[in-house]
């Protein structure tokens, strides 16, 4: 480019801009996801000079508006261990098919020995629901439902028993 039209160029006068936005830099356009710490269970093995302990940790992500994941880590000390799980959980988000703050159809879902029944509730009616079904169902923003887990208590089966029957819903996609 010539001097001439290089200054011709920078007498003229761009139009005002009130921001600029780099998408290149910006955050992704998630929401802020809430966490739920379900379970830390302390783990040992015996080794040859003894018992190694370590945690697992169950955590639940959600953003309370359709979106949820469970993540499960092990690690040496219990924040890692919690950070790890956290990670996990974000890998294995999932968008839930909310209708009138309920779901759509009842559904039944088996993980290990635990077997969870989820049945859609009129408005009004709250999240009956316990142990580890309960923050699932919340952090993935129903507001509505009846649950029975039948078998096991573990939470671990529990939660991953809703988890499944969530991703079975009419339009369960992963992220």
């Amino acid at each position: 480019m010539s001097k001439t039209v290089a200054v011709a160029l920078k007498s003229e006068q761009a139009p005002e801009v009130e921001e600029v936005i780099d998408f290149r830099k910006s955050a992704p356009l998630t929401r802020e996801l809430d966490e739920k710490v379900v379970a830390i269970d302390r783990i040992s093995r015996t080794v040859k000079g003894g018992r190694r302990i370590r945690f697992r940790a169950l955590v639940i992500l959600g953003d309370r508006n359709g979106q949820v994941g469970v993540g499960l880590s092990k690690a040496g000390d219990v924040q890692s261990a919690i950070a790890k799980a956290r990670n996990r959980a974000k890998k294995t988000l999932l968008n839930v098919k909310i209708v009138n703050d309920s779901i759509a159809h009842p559904i039944e879902s088996t993980y290990g020995r635990t077997k969870v029944i989820l049945k859609p509730a009129p408005a009004g009616h709250s999240i009956i629901a316990g142990g580890a079904v309960r923050p699932v169902l919340e952090l993935a923003g129903i507001k509505n439902i009846v649950s029975k887990a039948i078998g096991s208590s573990n939470p671990l089966n529990s939660a991953m028993a809703t988890y499944q029957a969530l991703s079975r819903l009419g339009e369960g996609v992963k992220r």
